[in-house]
C-alpha cells in the first residue's frame, strides 16, 4: 500500500500566511518562515507555498521569503503563484523549491506544462486547479477563484496530465475553508481520470475528514489543509495516529 501524505499549505499574501473561506475574507495567520519550520519538525510529509495574489496582481512571487522558508525545512517544498514562463520555474527552483505549481499561467499558456516537464522532469511540474460547481459541471476558476473561465475542470486536468504534469492539486472552491469535509465527488472523478498522484485540497475540518477521504477515494495520494493546522485545531501527529488506527498507511 502506498503511504498517504499529509501536506500543510501556506497561502501567502503581503508576506504573511493568510486563510479565508471559499477563497474570500482572508485573515492574517502567521509568519511563513516560522510556520514552515514548525510543520517541518511536526511530521508534515511535504509543504505547499502559494503566493496567492501574485497572478492577480501581475507580479513575481516573493522570492526572499521563499528562499528563507526553503532554508529552514527538511521536507519537499512545492511552490506556486505567478508562474507564467519557464524562467519562473528556474527562479523558484533556484530558491530551493522541489516542485513548481502552475495554475493561471498554465491556462494562459498550456505549452508551459510541456516545456517545463521536458526541461525539469514531470515530477517537478504540479498542475493546480481551482474548481467550482457551475450549473452541474465543474468549472476552472482563475486568480484565486475570482474569474470563471468556463473551462471544464475535468477535461483541463486530463489535458494537463497529458501535457506532462506529474501531479495534480485539486482545490475545491465549494468546500474551501468550510470545514465540512473534502469534495469527495470531485476527487473521485479526477482519480478515475488520471494516473498521476492527486492531492485533495479544501474542506478539512477534523481528522475524520482525512479518514473519509482516504477510505472513500483510495487512489488519492495526499490530503492538503491549512486552517485546521494553522489554528491548532488538529496536530499532524494526532491526525497520523488516527489514520494509522484506521489502517491507512502514513509515515509516523
Amino acid at each position: 500500500m502506498v503511504t498517504k501524505r499529509i501536506i500543510p499549505c501556506l497561502d501567502i499574501k503581503d508576506g504573511r500566511v493568510v486563510k479565508g473561506v471559499n477563497f474570500l475574507n482572508l485573515q492574517d495567520v502567521s509568519n511563513p518562515v516560522k510556520l514552515a519550520e514548525y510543520y517541518s519538525n511536526a511530521g508534515a510529509d511535504e509543504l505547499v507555498f502559494y503566493d496567492i495574489t501574485a497572478s492577480f496582481e501581475g507580479r513575481k512571487l516573493f522570492v526572499d521569503i521563499l528562499t528563507e522558508v526553503a532554508s529552514k525545512i527538511f521536507i519537499p517544498l512545492t511552490v506556486g503563484g505567478g508562474i507564467n514562463q519557464l524562467e519562473d520555474f528556474e527562479r523558484v527552483l533556484a530558491c530551493g523549491a522541489d516542485k513548481v505549481s502552475v495554475n493561471s499561467g498554465a491556462i494562459k499558456h498550456p505549452d508551459l506544462i510541456e516545456q517545463a516537464a521536458k526541461r525539469y522532469g514531470n515530477q517537478c511540474v504540479v498542475l493546480s486547479v481551482d474548481a467550482k460547481r457551475v450549473d452541474g459541471a465543474f468549472h476552472v476558476f482563475l486568480n484565486g477563484g475570482r474569474v470563471d473561465t468556463g473551462m471544464d475542470a475535468l477535461e483541463w486536468i486530463r489535458q494537463g496530465v497529458e501535457r506532462g504534469a506529474g501531479e495534480v492539486v485539486v482545490n475545491s472552491i465549494d468546500t474551501d475553508g468550510v470545514k465540512q469535509g473534502f469534495d469527495i465527488e470531485l476527487l473521485q472523478k479526477v482519480c478515475e481520470l488520471v494516473k498521476v498522484p492527486v492531492i485533495a485540497s479544501g474542506g478539512a475540518g477534523n481528522a475524520d475528514h482525512f479518514t473519509q477521504l482516504f477510505q472513500q477515494v483510495p487512489k488519492i495520494s495526499a490530503g492538503l489543509a491549512a486552517s485546521i493546522f494553522h489554528f491548532g485545531e488538529l496536530s499532524i501527529a494526532d491526525l497520523k495516529q488516527q489514520l494509522a488506527e484506521n489502517k491507512i498507511e502514513v509515515r509516523i
